[in-house]
């Protein structure tokens, strides 16, 4: 499925129709380019599953909880990983990965090998200034 968002307001909003179906176990892989729109995106799909608060990039964290919404929500960047599947093992992500949760993952493409199981991919490109192409593949 391809979609075309003409602002950051409508990319957050397609996150959140998202979040608003996204059940239990699910895990969402983002890919594309800086300010493409990953945690734009994540911000709607929080909001989407019931999380009314501030929704932050984990950049240097790795990941960030959000448990006050209908689902536990696992917000995780791996932008600035290192060594792939270690740097995810450090934190232990898959005690949250394949939980209860739903999880995201922006820049998954650099721990690829690290998810298994069901994987909805999303990849943001860049058209233009106020266009993007969000692709969506569950594999």
């Amino acid at each position: 499925m391809i979609y075309k968002s003409f602002s950051p307001e409508a990319t957050e909003e397609l996150g959140y129709k998202f979040g608003l179906n996204a059940k239990s176990g699910d895990i969402f892989c983002l890919s594309g380019e800086l300010g493409a729109g990953k945690t734009v995106f994540a911000r709607g799909m929080a909001r989407g599953l019931g999380y009314t608060g501030r929704v932050t990039s984990p950049t240097f964290t790795l990941m960030n909880v959000y448990e006050n919404g209908r689902l536990p929500f696992y917000h995780f960047d791996l932008y600035r990983l290192e060594n792939g599947q270690s740097d995810l093992e450090s934190i232990g992500y898959e005690d949250f990965l394949y939980s209860d949760g739903v999880s995201l993952v922006e820049w998954a493409e650099r721990a690829e090998g690290s998810f298994t199981g069901e994987i909805t991919w999303i990849k943001i490109t860049t058209l233009d200034e106020g266009c993007r192409e969000i692709k969506v593949i569950t594999k």
